[in-house]
């Protein structure tokens, strides 16, 4: 169950994107297993990777195959095809193949991606037998069905989307998202589709994208663990009546921030949905040295699975927060100019336990669904927030039962 009331929004259609989804039976029969994304001629792609060394097969070919025009995208859940060798990278590519021929093509212009068990053989003949179906619904409508077919443990389909004005006429910008464990983003099992009816370079697209993934994707974390298959994509269809976007302006300013904004919604909504959640945890951190200090301070206490215990048990364990912050790493360290606030309740202040603090403050605030951490470090004006949720029995029990 999610963490909070998570509707699946009005997805406006993007001008030039169509999306096609079908059941190949995978793993299951229930429901669509792959989904073929179709871009106009004159789109752009960008895109960022998981930092996992064991990335899949799958993310080495769309790598490859990114800097060589690709105007498809195919997508299927239930099998990562990672740690699969050199037999995987067969397998992605014949897959890449059969979708070019569906689509006139060539398999340099596909872009695959994989999500689900890992370390199994790719059912090739299943996957590419179930083409001719998803090519056959390609419609630029189909973004709840698209959301729906690349779902693996996730509880929810994901999905954000939004219209800005640039040059007096309309640009919309719609996105899925899956993952709800094995997230620890580093560009979980995350994968991300956004797409755009922009005019914008294929240089300045990958600027925009790598710029959201850093503010949102990775800044959110389930389990503390990086993937072998996260990718996320921009596509740009160009298929606007809009000008075309060019760096350091406002139009392109707008635009980076609503990508951003969709891209941070979509984060977001991955942790509502973290394996077992029943909490969506803000952690921020402020007054830090740097930038990448607050953001190390923030995921220190995120990836405390004392901390993300207490909060399932609602036991405002303040000392454990206050351990995860002084093992950060950070240098030098001022303890008596930290301060720590659990909601609008101070806990931790002068180098100890705030004079002011009351164990039922501390469960008021540790019995609600939605909690907020702050930490000020007292080094300066950096700012980061991270996103988390706490470890409950079913998140083991999701992961202990996976693959049966």
């Amino acid at each position: 169950m999610a963490v909070g009331q998570v509707t699946f929004p009005f997805m406006h259609p993007v001008k030039g994107i169509q999306l096609g989804t079908c059941n190949a039976g995978i793993k299951q029969t229930q429901r669509d297993d792959v989904l073929v994304m179709a871009m106009a001629d004159a789109g752009h792609c960008a895109a960022v990777f998981t930092q996992n060394a064991f990335c899949a097969a799958p993310v080495l070919l769309a790598r490859e195959h990114l800097t060589l025009g690709p105007r498809w995208l195919l997508v299927n859940s239930g099998n990562a095809n990672a740690g699969t060798g050199k037999q995987g990278l067969h397998d992605a590519f014949a897959c890449c193949a059969a979708l070019a021929d569906e689509m006139d093509g060539i398999a340099q212009q596909v872009l695959p991606f994989s999500t689900g068990v890992i370390g199994e053989p790719l059912p090739v003949g299943k996957l590419t037998s179930a083409l001719p179906k998803a090519v056959a619904a390609l419609d630029e409508v189909n973004w709840d069905n698209a959301a729906r077919a690349i779902m693996t443990t996730d509880s929810f389909p994901k999905g954000a989307s939004t219209v800005i004005e640039i040059g007096g006429h309309p640009v919309v910008i719609t996105g899925i998202a899956k993952g709800a464990g094995m997230i620890q983003p580093n560009m979980a099992t995350m994968l991300s589709f956004i797409a755009t009816d922009a005019k914008i370079d294929a240089t300045l697209l990958q600027h925009c994208l790598f710029d959201a993934a850093e503010a949102s994707f990775n800044r959110i974390t389930v389990d503390g663990d990086t993937s072998t298959n996260d990718a996320c994509v921009l596509l740009a269809s160009g298929c606007s009546a809009a000008p075309t976007i060019q760096a350091d302006t406002p139009e392109y300013k707008a635009f980076a921030t609503a990508v951003t904004s969709v891209a941070k919604r979509l984060a977001e909504l991955i942790i509502r949905d973290g394996e077992g959640a029943t909490k969506l945890i803000r952690i921020v951190v402020e007054q830090a040295a740097s930038a990448a200090e607050a953001l190390q301070v923030g995921k220190t206490i995120a990836h405390s699975p004392l901390v993300k215990t207490a909060f399932f048990a609602s036991d405002p364990n303040w000392g454990r927060i206050l351990a995860a912050v002084g093992r950060a790493g950070v240098q030098n360290m001022v303890l008596e100019a930290i301060e720590i606030y659990l909601g609008n309740v101070c806990i931790v202040e002068n180098g100890g336990r705030s004079p002011g603090y009351t164990e039922q403050d501390g469960q008021r605030v540790m019995k609600q669904e939605e909690i907020s951490i702050t930490v000020r470090l007292g080094r300066g004006n950096y700012c980061e927030e991270v996103l988390t949720c706490d470890f409950s029995y079913d998140y083991v029990k999701i992961n202990a039962e996976y693959r049966t």
